[in-house]
């Protein structure tokens, strides 16, 4: 698999993952490729460094302390960006959904509390849901 930074037109940056590097022409000529943000069809690579595995027979593996900071970041960044750029519904989230799947609200990204019930009746409808990572705990809240 190849990963590549994507961005649109509007300068909305996210990534794709592609089985070979021809794969991102051929989607991005049948019109194929969108930004999961504003919709657009716009999209273009970005120039990054390639992956280079610096590990050799013998190396230690990413020790799990490590692993685990990057997760937390990962999440923490992902929490930020949606935090940042969708609309809080707060207790509404499951009605709101329901209704922009439905095509009777705006279509935009929402997040907000739902209850369990909630979501898996959203899921059993086919309303696009996924769960926002937790806030990490803070550096003072950690031993």
């Amino acid at each position: 698999m190849i990963r590549y930074a994507l961005a649109c037109e509007a300068g909305h940056e996210f990534e794709g993952w592609f089985s070979q590097s021809a794969d991102f022409d051929d989607q991005a000529a049948s019109g194929l490729l969108v930004c999961p943000v504003c919709d657009t069809r716009a999209v273009r690579k970005q120039i990054m460094a390639p992956a280079v595995s610096a590990a050799t027979r013998g190396d230690a593996a990413v020790s799990p302390a490590a692993t685990r900071a990057m997760m937390m970041e990962a999440i923490s960044r992902v929490r930020s960006h949606v935090e940042a750029n969708f609309d809080y519904v707060g207790d509404r989230f499951a009605n709101e959904a329901r209704a922009i799947h439905e095509g009777r609200s705006e279509e935009r990204g929402i997040y907000g509390e739902a209850s369990p019930a909630e979501v898996r009746a959203l899921v059993a409808d086919g309303v696009p849901v996924a769960a926002l990572p937790p806030e990490p705990p803070k550096k003072t809240e950690v031993n």
